[in-house]
Formats: structure tokens, sequence, C-alpha cells
């Protein structure tokens, strides 16, 4: 794998996804965008798109897992996103510990002074940057999170 180029954060959910990225030494991570699925093709399509225009080289797709460290049914449906996500952009991808990003997200806009409409727009993309700044400062590990760790 190689050791610089962007990466692609993923906070994964029902409904919205929080999108990431890093720059290309793989040193910080910002927030992208809050992307709100649509059908299997048109999310597809945005992926491409963003993926193409960020030059995005490899994806960190966020792994729900109980504070025990054990998956879920979400770390389930995770996996199957980031499979899915793999097969439409062509890239790798590592599932990476997603536990309280979100919460340390809203209490990063909530210190920000943000109003609770402003706190919801920017949660899921903000949770995405924690979880790809996570990634980060551990090295870029090539196997991603190991459940029970």
């Amino acid at each position: 794998m190689n050791a610089k180029g962007r990466l692609l954060g993923v906070d994964f959910g029902d409904v919205r996804v929080g999108l990431a990225v890093c720059d290309p030494d793989r040193v910080i991570a910002s927030p992208l965008e809050t992307y709100t699925r649509k059908s299997a093709a048109d999310d597809a399509s945005h992926y491409r798109k963003v993926i193409a225009a960020e030059r995005i080289e490899m994806l960190v797709v966020g792994l729900p897992l109980h504070t025990n460290g054990n998956e879920s049914q979400k770390s389930a449906e995770a996996r199957k996103y980031a499979a899915w996500l793999a097969e439409q952009t062509g890239l790798p991808f590592v599932l990476w510990d997603e536990r309280f990003t979100t919460v340390l997200a809203e209490s990063a806009l909530w210190s920000a002074g943000l109003t609770h409409k402003k706190r919801k727009e920017r949660r899921d993309r903000v949770a995405a940057q924690m979880l790809l700044q996570s990634y980060l400062d551990s090295g870029c590990p090539p196997e991603g999170t190991q459940p029970g760790e």
C-alpha cells in the first residue's frame, strides 16, 4: 500500500454519510461533506465524482463497535457498505473503529456555539474527520481495526 496519497473517511449511516479527506502526506484530516443517500446508482455516481475530484487512493470506512469492542448489526451493515463502495469505486478500503466519533463531533460543534440545525448539518462530516484523523494518527495500519482489540 502506498504511504502517501489522499484518503476518504466515510462515516456510514442509513440516511446520511459523512465524508472527510486528508492531505496527500496523510497528516491532517478535514471534513468534506455530508451526503444524503439516494439510490444505489446515484450514490455510486456521487462517490465516483468525489473520488475523482479529490484524487482519493483509499477508503477508510467507520466500523461501529460496542464499547467492549464486539461487533453489532451495524458493524455488519458497515462491512457490507464498505465492500459495495469498494466495488463501485475500484478502491481498496480498511475498516476503522468509529466508537464515540459522533459524540465527540457533537461535543466539538456544541463547544463552537453552533445552533442545533448547524450541528446536525455538520455532525456526520466532522465525525468522518475524527474517524479519519484517528486512522492517520495510528500510522495508517493496512489491516484496519480488528474487533475485540
